[in-house]
């Protein structure tokens, strides 16, 4: 079965080439940038085995192997993995470290709540240390907030409630 298909959508069951996608009955097998691929004759010049006296090769050939075969193809499958990685469905390594963006969803913010917040802790005579402390946050996190950064540090509500109730002050609309 080939590993790479532009084949047709009647299911033909590969006439077609893998590297034009030309519909074809003399199809041959070729290594195409590491990738062995069932290819048309004109696309058959672009078979990597070609430059090294290899030409035509038939299924049987191929399955025998050549000397730099093996690393090679690893080589050129772990390229293709990282240029094209498969989305597994979790997205937990795109969450900041314990965000939840469900059950602390950030609110809207009004305009220029950063300069409001440093203005009510300036005014409660606290530094950024000390509300961190107090509230059991992480400083970064209300750095974030006062430079108006909520958002790409990934705060969450419960923060922003937090800082609300605790300096009076008004950040969420």
């Amino acid at each position: 079965m080939a590993k790479y298909s532009t084949g047709s959508s009647g299911g033909g069951g590969g006439t077609n080439c893998e590297l034009c996608g030309t519909e074809s009955d003399s199809l041959t097998l070729a290594s195409v940038a590491g990738a062995e691929l069932e290819v048309c004759p004109d696309c058959a010049p672009h078979d990597d085995s070609t430059a090294h006296g290899g030409g035509d090769r038939k299924r049987s050939e191929q399955d025998a192997g050549s000397s730099d075969g093996p690393d090679r193809k690893r080589k050129v499958a772990q390229n293709v993995a990282k240029a094209n990685p498969v989305w597994d469905g979790d997205s937990e390594h795109w969450e900041s470290e314990g965000t939840n963006y469900d059950d602390d969803p950030l609110p809207y913010l009004v305009s220029d709540y950063g300069e409001a917040l440093v203005e009510a802790r300036r005014e409660a005579g606290l530094q950024r240390e000390e509300l961190a402390e107090e509230l059991g946050a992480p400083e970064k996190d209300i750095l974030a907030v006062e430079q108006g950064r909520a958002t790409q540090a990934g705060v969450g509500g419960g923060l922003i409630e937090a800082l609300e109730e605790r300096l009076d002050v008004t950040l969420a609309e």
